[in-house]
């Protein structure tokens, strides 16, 4: 074990040293640490309403050594909030990635959700996601929509680092406890909820049902505590976006050397010529996207304890939790980049060899008439032209051309698990030193049985648009198309034609990790050392990724009966604005189901494997931590120093192809026989490749892939400082100094190699790389608060993140090597191209009031600015300047009301973990201006929820919340709001629920 520590690390370990000597001489003067006097102040406070959790909250915030956020369980019982990520989005500093209306994903000050780190009771829980891009991506980030908010006992969210705290959160970290049975106040008891939700835009309504049990012995020794959950909610997204098929798909640029259409001529009238569009920024498409869902959540917790002795304290925790959430998504795409570049592909393919647009015999260009072009100030401070409105069409007499897409793509079998078993001790060696064991297993699924769509090619004559506001969608209308709501081909060509059906794909990305903690405290009492904690961790963490896939009977492209296809709503796209063409169809689940049943044939599992798609990886991680404790005897000074060195060991297995012609595939069925020139290729998996009825088996084609091992082991020295100083009375300041670790996601370690090329200048692959060293962040805190009664306090904190080894992803030539097989089967070694290392800054400050105000009233609220720098230029993905929540509240003894409003600024939206050679360092030139390529950019977002509590009788209450309560629309652009990119919206949720306590 080799590392080389900072200088950082060994100046604090030479200030611990050095103070730990000074004390020995010094009288022992009874006096508790900080987090302990903490954690002590949240059992003591008798739960009772918003204002005593609120107090409880502020008592542990005031008191901790490191700069804190707590929530409790009164605050969440008594907010509209329907999951953790919806409770943690309230809190300072922190923000959330939203999805079909509900919170999912949480992010700290300005960063994305991959670099903060949730806990529940000290460890990592496994999760999988629900939808098929996140399956896919392998990101680190944890899904809070499995976890009902009813589980949480309480939470704390670590803004500064501390060495106790377990490794992994880069900008922070959230711990998550849930409730322990001999913490109970009484011997049994329980609480009952049932109600149901209403969602206003699918317009269903269904059940929600949450119960727990406890029980604990007389002799307060022995506890358990059973909860279950039952939350059943229909979701429906409307969009209008700039989504289609190739390069009509997003934004590109006017260029009339290739768009023939676009002439003087065709110009008059308008003022402009035909040079002066060169350049223009220009929609691709006109589209609508209509999904339906369902989130059925279904699990539950069961927690023993059992405390044999008053030394001795055992427990058993069991979590599981899974989410139904079949979906259905429905697209109608126009295509005008390809109608003005004279190409009728109709997957919207421009390239020399795409089919060209053809009338009577005549390759055909549509014009553009009455463009509307404005400048615009891009997010990087360009000044640019973009044409927000016109009419793309073909010359009167030419025949309908293509001129867009329809899709639907039915998702069975969706959906997302997370479980864990806990098995915790601890244990009172002396009076002095208590350890503590904590073993967990946890395990997360995503998965999608089937994923199918059917695709048709719509031919018209063209499309006339006007963008118009970020948040509302732009006014379209095809002509010459066909009525858009049926699935047929008119006799003068224009309407749908069956281009495509997809092959069934199966997805499944199983994420599970074994862990050990072993924890100790050591009470010294000792002058201002109050306690010395120390420990190890390791932990055995696997992620893996499979596809897989049916094979189709036949290659013939037919199509199910246009009579069986249904219409779009008729509100559909109600609350986007008025004036787009909202017509589309889509053929029923049922009717999906059978005509795949009908068109495809299972084989083998190694036949139907995709090899190219899987990511397989194994990490290993150790810690150890030594944590010093301080106080004075007066208590107005505290905090910890600590070191914790943390090592990770990387391995994965690199699907890599095979050189062609050196092995054939077997056919299902056959005796497997073992690739001669190659043995470890994996020629049993099909890989897409066809095996059509009746047709004899080719052995020959498509890709045949085998597995490179990688190994990576990498050490880190994390150093810590907190100090509180209690400047006044009432008066608290802080500073946190601390180094902390972010791995890098798990596909840029594990995806696969493609592209291999030889020339004069070497050997290159597109790849993972291997060197890609984790983040790391130098973190400064500095923290000022004045508590200046029980449920009052206003704070201020700023702070300041160095980011080392932000992942720059692109295929970009590394000094990093591999060694690979060529098309000769010879062994060369290949340079890869690949993701490589940058720096990146985030700055920032907080501000939080909380205050009752009179009678039962009460105001909490906070202001959050994050100020992010990446060395390349570009916007840190999932980064948001700012966010802001203001919560209003009455409470008496029979009546509570809270009002909550939340605000989050733009930031760039990225769904998935992006793969190592996805571009994110390209360039384009714009105008003749050269500037990073625009990225997706979320639009400012304000939501409002509601909850009112009513006591009929004691242990008796019914409640009614509201969320989503404004309809807000979430929109997106691109290099800035005058390049709309796409809006949705998903409607308002209402619940009522019974609550009894018993």
């Amino acid at each position: 074990m080799k590392f080389q520590p900072t200088p950082i690390a060994c100046g604090l370990a030479s200030l611990l040293l050095s103070l730990q000597g000074a004390a020995l001489a010094q009288q022992a003067a009874p006096a508790r640490a900080a987090d302990n006097k903490a954690k002590q102040s949240l059992e003591a406070v008798v739960v009772t309403g918003i204002r005593a959790s609120t107090e409880a909250s502020l008592t542990a915030k005031r008191e901790a050594s490191a700069n804190v956020e707590v929530i409790t369980a009164e605050d969440v019982g008594k907010m509209p909030d329907k999951n953790l990520a919806d409770s943690l989005q309230r809190l300072a500093g922190v923000a959330v990635r939203t999805d079909y209306d509900e919170a999912e994903k949480v992010s700290m000050r300005g960063t994305n959700p991959d670099m903060t780190l949730i806990l529940f009771n000290g460890h990592t829980v496994s999760g999988g996601d629900w939808y098929v891009s996140d399956q896919t991506s392998s990101s680190r980030s944890t899904s809070l929509s499995l976890m009902p908010s009813s589980v949480l006992n309480s939470a704390t969210v670590y803004k500064t680092s501390q060495a106790n705290i377990l490794d992994g959160g880069l900008a922070g970290t959230v711990n998550v406890t849930t409730r322990k049975p001999l913490d109970a106040k009484a011997s049994f008891g329980g609480v009952v909820s049932v109600g149901a939700v209403h969602a206003t835009l699918p317009n269903k309504t269904s059940p929600q049902l949450n119960a727990s049990l406890n029980w604990k012995s007389d002799d307060n020794r022995l506890g358990i505590i059973g909860q279950v959950f039952a939350e059943k909610r229909y979701v429906r997204r409307d969009s209008a976006s700039r989504f289609a098929y190739g390069a009509s798909s997003g934004w590109d640029v006017i260029n009339t050397s290739t768009m023939l259409g676009i002439t003087n001529a065709s110009l008059a009238g308008t003022g402009y010529t035909a040079a002066d569009l060169n350049g223009v920024r220009l929609p691709g498409s006109m589209s609508t996207e209509f999904v339906e869902g369902v989130r059925d959540r279904k699990g539950g917790m069961v927690s023993v304890q059992w405390r044999p002795t008053q030394a001795v304290d055992l427990g058993l925790t069991a979590f599981q939790s899974k989410m139904s959430s079949d979906n259905y998504g429905r697209l109608t795409s126009g295509a005008m980049y390809s109608m003005l570049v004279g190409k009728a592909e109709p997957f919207g393919a421009v390239t020399a060899a795409a089919a060209n647009t053809s009338s009577n015999g005549q390759r055909v260009y549509a014009s553009l008439l009455n463009p509307k072009i404005v400048e615009e100030t891009t997010i990087y401070g360009h000044k640019i032209k973009v044409l927000r409105g016109g009419t793309i069409a073909f010359a009167n007499g030419t025949t309908p051309q293509y001129v867009g897409n329809s899709e639907g793509f039915f998702r069975s079998g969706a959906s997302a698990s997370s479980g864990f078993l806990d098995l915790d001790a601890k244990v009172k060696l002396s009076n002095d030193l208590t350890v503590k064991a904590l073993f967990s297993t946890t395990r997360g699924e995503g998965t999608t049985d089937q994923d199918r769509g059917i695709t048709y090619a719509r031919y018209g004559t063209g499309i006339t648009f006007e963008l118009q506001g970020v948040n509302d969608a732009p006014t379209w209308a095809y002509q010459g198309a066909g009525d858009g709501s049926k699935p047929v081909l008119n006799a003068d060509g224009s309407g749908y034609r069956l281009i495509s059906r997809s092959v069934p794909t199966r997805y499944l990305t199983i994420d599970k990790e074994r862990s050990l903690a072993l924890d100790a405290e050591y009470q010294q009492n000792s002058g201002i050392f109050q306690t010395l904690d120390f420990g190890f961790r390791h932990a055995d963490h696997r992620r893996d990724h499979r596809r897989s896939a049916p094979a189709l009977k036949s290659s013939a492209t037919v199509a199910p009966d246009a009579s069986q296809a249904a219409s779009y709503p008729g509100d559909f796209g109600a609350d986007l604005g008025a004036g787009f063409e909202n017509t589309g169809f889509y053929f029923p689940r049922e009717v999906l189901r059978s005509f795949y049943d009908g068109i495809t044939k299972a084989t083998t599992p190694e036949f139907e494997r995709r090899v190219a798609a899987e990511i397989e990886m194994r990490e290993q991680q150790s810690a150890l931590y030594f944590q010093q404790n301080l106080e004075t005897a007066d208590g107005a000074w505290s905090g910890n120093l600590g070191l914790r060195y943390a090592r990770t060991v990387v391995d994965a297995q690199i699907a890599t192809p095979v050189p062609t012609g050196l092995c054939q595939r077997i056919e299902p069925g056959k005796p497997v026989v073992p690739c001669t020139a190659f043995p470890t290729a994996i020629v049993t998996a099909g890989d897409g490749a066809s095996y059509f009825d009746g047709v004899p088996f080719n052995p020959n084609t498509g890709t045949i892939y085998y597995k490179v091992p990688s190994h990576k082991q990498f050490d880190h020295i994390l150093p810590s400082l907190n100090a509180r100083w209690q400047v006044a009375p009432g008066w608290i300041a802080r500073l946190g100094l601390s180094k902390t670790l972010g791995r890098q996601n798990y596909n840029i370690y594990g995806a696969g190699y493609t592209s291999q090329a030889c020339n004069a200048q070497g050997c290159t692959v597109n790849g993972p790389n291997a060197q890609l060293q984790p983040m790391t962040s130098a973190n400064t805190d500095l923290s000022l608060g004045w508590y200046y009664s029980k449920r009052s306090a206003l704070v201020l904190s700023v702070f300041d993140s160095m980011i080392r080894n932000y992942a720059k992803t692109g295929a970009v030539r590394q000094d990093v090597t591999v060694d690979l097989l060529d098309n000769q089967n010879v062994v060369r070694t290949y340079f890869i191209n690949t993701t490589s290392n940058q720096r990146a800054r985030i700055r920032g400050a907080e501000l939080s009031w909380e205050q009752p105000v009179w009678g039962g009233f009460g105001l909490q609220s906070n202001l959050s600015y994050a100020d992010t720098h990446v060395e390349d230029g570009r916007p840190m993905v999932g980064a948001s300047r700012k966010s802001a929540n203001l919560v209003g509240y009455f409470e008496n003894e029979v009546f509570s009301v809270r009002l909550a409003w939340n605000y989050r600024s733009e930031y760039v939206n990225s769904t998935t973990a992006p793969a190592p050679t996805a571009n994110s360092q390209g360039l384009s030139v714009v105008q003749g201006i050269t500037m990073p390529t625009a990225p997706t950019i979320q639009a400012p977002v304000t939501n409002v929820a509601l909850s009112v509590n009513y006591t009929v009788m004691p242990g008796l209450s019914l409640s009614f919340s509201g969320t989503n309560l404004t309809n807000p629309s979430r929109g997106q652009y691109r290099y800035s709001e005058l390049e709309p990119q796409k809006v949705d919206t998903s409607g308002r949720q209402y619940y009522v629920e019974a609550r009894y306590k018993f």
